[in-house]
C-alpha cells in the first residue's frame, strides 16, 4: 500500500444538515445557542434558581420545546428568550436564529 504525502491526501467533508429535535435538555440548549457559554455553568444556573421555563424554576434536565419561554437571571439584568427552534449543534453565527429575546 502507498502512502501519499500529506498535501496529496483528500480530506472529506460532510455537508449534512444539522440535526433538528424534537425536544432537548435546558442546559444543552442554554449552551448550543450560546447564551451560557458552558453546560455546565448552565447546569450551575439551572440549579441554583437563575433558570425559569415558562415561569417555573427548571432544573438542568428540563426537557424544552419549540415556543417555550427561558428567563435566565445575569445579577440585575435577567434575559428572557423564546425558543424558536431546536438543533443538536449550531454554528457560532446561526446561534441567535434559534431564539427570540423576548425582554
Amino acid at each position: 500500500m502507498m502512502t501519499l504525502p500529506a498535501h496529496d491526501r483528500v480530506i472529506s467533508f460532510s455537508m449534512e444538515k444539522r440535526r433538528v429535535v424534537k425536544s432537548m435538555r435546558l442546559d444543552k440548549y442554554l449552551k448550543v445557542t450560546r447564551v451560557i457559554k458552558r453546560r455546565t455553568q448552565a447546569s450551575a444556573a439551572a440549579d441554583a434558581g437563575r433558570v425559569l421555563v415558562n415561569g417555573k424554576a427548571a432544573k438542568p434536565g428540563h426537557q424544552l420545546k419549540v415556543g417555550d419561554e427561558i428567563t435566565v437571571g445575569f445579577g440585575t439584568n435577567p434575559l428572557k428568550i423564546r425558543v424558536k427552534e431546536l438543533k443538536e449543534t449550531t454554528r457560532k453565527e446561526e446561534a441567535d436564529t434559534l431564539y427570540e429575546v423576548i425582554e
